[in-house]
């Protein structure tokens, strides 16, 4: 007799439902219990208005949790840039897989890149963290662009540049890559140029905190590096007291490693790294004003090392002014 499958709860998105199906077959062969997927729509997904206006990228999560409290689902994959940094007691993070890229890509007319776009380009983006950052750039640059306010799933996003509503959109790597659609981003972003949301490109796996076989049996697909680096990142955001709406960048990484494995540079992989560098910026908007530092210390044994690193520098960033640009404070 087979066992019963696993349930595993999912947004309906065709991204969500490319990345919990990847999950899916993972947690299959480390179970060797077949995964159906279960649909569930979200707050965050039918509703039309602006994410900053429903409460940030929390409400993508809401529902999901609340299927595994209820018993419908045994576990449930989140964009881990979605999840609110205060975690709930009866659940747990039992695994965050390795990362995917974690840059901001460019779907744009003509294929251009971010700099050669004209005098005037329109650059879409639902994110204050993107706007922020572009804007800070552009005015670094002389350039002059717009960031236009945009929602939707990739297709609707991407949609606006071939209408020529808009002449780019910015979106993250690592959606284009999970549903297989990378040929058509037009320009990578540096995370020079624009830090990615804490978390971006990391999957959260999620059950109840009270099932212990499946917390053991979903651990193995955890990644040791990835885990330190998004508690830095998140413990950053959490000191910052910002909503996952908020402008706030962050991204640890290795420094040895990061640029030859931007560049692709196949001899990065096997080299032993002590040291993880964190870096943290939070803007305004408009990008006239950006505090943006950085930290490196010992890569992270432990959580609290991990969060530790997040909360110095956040001081840091709060001791720059960093208070004053999140805008609406996170109640």
């Amino acid at each position: 007799m087979t066992e019963k499958a696993l349930r595993l709860g999912t947004r309906r998105s065709k991204l969500a439902m490319a990345q919990s199906g990847q999950v899916a077959e993972a947690v299959s062969q480390v179970t060797g219990r077949p995964v159906e997927l279960v649909e569930i729509t979200t707050y965050g997904d039918v509703s039309r208005e602006h994410l900053a206006q429903i409460g940030g990228t929390g409400v993508f999560v809401a529902a999901l949790r609340e299927a595994l409290a209820r018993g419908e689902v045994d576990f449930a994959v989140h964009s881990l840039k979605d999840l609110p940094t205060a975690q709930p007691d009866e659940l747990v993070v039992a695994a965050i897989p390795v990362r995917e890229d974690p840059r901001d890509v460019m779907v744009t007319r003509d294929a251009l890149k971010l700099t050669d776009l004209p005098r005037g380009a329109r650059i879409g983006t639902g994110s204050p963290r993107r706007m922020a950052q572009l804007n800070a750039y552009a005015r670094s640059r002389g350039m002059d662009i717009e960031t236009v306010p945009i929602r939707g799933n990739v297709d609707t996003r991407i949609g606006y540049v071939l209408k020529g509503e808009l002449d780019a959109v910015v979106l993250a790597a690592a959606g284009m890559n999970r549903i297989g659609r990378s040929d058509e981003v037009t320009d990578v972003l540096s995370v020079d140029t624009v830090l990615p949301a804490p978390g971006q490109g990391a999957l959260a796996i999620e059950c109840t905190a009270n099932d212990a076989e499946l917390v053991a049996a979903l651990a193995e697909l955890d990644d040791p590096f990835t885990r330190a680096a998004v508690t830095a990142e998140r413990s950053l955001l959490a000191a910052l007291e910002a909503g996952c709406s908020a402008p706030v960048g962050a991204l640890a990484d290795l420094p040895p490693l990061s640029a030859p494995l931007e560049r692709g540079d196949p001899q990065a992989d096997g080299q032993i790294v002590k040291e993880m560098r964190l870096r943290g910026v939070v803007g305004s908007t408009d990008g006239s004003t950006l505090v943006q530092l950085s930290t490196t210390g010992p890569v992270p044994e432990t959580h609290e090392a991990a969060m530790t690193l997040g909360r110095e520098l956040a001081a840091e960033m709060l001791a720059q002014g960093a208070a004053g640009l999140m805008g609406e404070r996170a109640q």
